[in-house]
């Protein structure tokens, strides 16, 4: 810079004493302020550009990073979606024959409180458990496919896993008067714990359905038997902590069918209806 002021110096005196010299005639057509030397030399130089090279700035460099791991976690996203998706509707499916199963099944029990049980109504319901066997073991195969995931679409087949469970049950009842034990269902069904297993609150409410069902007709000894049944269940579920949640709800419901089975079963004794009480009758007339 102090070069070219070392140029412009001399340039600009010998610009004065040029001026200087001509002649007053003249001095209208110059012009007022005529441009300074120094001007003239930085007016021809090339305008500078008022950009930097083109270059990425740090922060959106940092942003197509953002972008790229944005883009790859959800798409990894939509991938285990779209999975998720197919195994529920491959378990749907079979949840589909699970209900129809069940609905042939319920059915068929439904007479014995028309009817006293006879080995016709009892073979068909019988005849079912193999179909919730089959069924269970399809579910089982769909489930081996996704380990650790059991929980996971548990709600799917939750619904239709209890009423099995009353239902078995309840026709085991009729069968020996005894509870079917948590271990019994799971084989009825063709559970294994190691995979696929029956959980337990599954089968805890599916008691609790049990116990609208402990009606027949034509027996009135049944109401004894249901009584001293319904009354030994009662007591094993009070040694269970039950939260404020579905199970306790189902519980609450247990205790409203004892009463009424209770009820009936002091309507027959009053009316004399039971096996011992008209001997009982006779030998007080006496």
């Amino acid at each position: 810079m102090r070069g070219a002021f070392r140029v412009v110096a001399p340039l600009f005196a010998a610009s004065s004493a040029v001026s200087s010299r001509l002649s007053p005639a003249l001095a209208p057509f110059l012009p007022r302020n005529p441009p300074s030397p120094l001007r003239r030399l930085f007016s021809a130089l090339p305008p500078m550009s008022n950009h930097s090279p083109a270059a990425t700035p740090p922060s959106a460099a940092v942003s197509l990073l953002e972008s790229s791991s944005f883009e790859k976690q959800f798409d990894d996203f939509r991938v285990q979606l779209e999975e998720s998706g197919n195994v529920r509707e491959r378990i749907r499916a079979v949840v589909m024959e699970l209900e129809a199963a069940v609905r042939l099944m319920h059915s068929s029990l439904l007479l014995v409180h028309h009817t006293a049980p006879n080995s016709e109504v009892l073979d068909k319901a019988r005849a079912q458990i193999e179909v919730l066997k089959g069924v269970f073991h399809k579910l089982t195969d769909i489930l081996r496919e996704c380990p650790g995931q059991y929980y996971r679409y548990h709600g799917d087949w939750r619904s239709e896993t209890q009423t099995s469970v009353s239902l078995i049950a309840f026709l085991h009842w009729l069968e020996t008067g005894n509870l079917l034990v948590h271990a019994e269902a799971e084989k009825k069904l063709g559970l294994d714990n190691s995979e696929f297993g029956l959980d337990i609150e599954d089968y805890l409410i599916g008691l609790c359905f049990m116990s609208n069902e402990l009606v027949t007709a034509g027996n009135y000894d049944c109401p004894r038997k249901v009584l001293m049944f319904l009354t030994d269940l009662h007591a094993a579920f009070r040694m269970l902590n039950l939260r404020n949640d579905f199970l306790r709800k189902k519980f609450d419901g247990m205790k409203y069918d004892l009463r009424r089975v209770e009820e009936v079963y002091y309507d027959v004794k009053i009316r004399g209806l039971g096996p011992g009480d008209s001997i009982q009758e006779q030998n007080t007339q006496a």
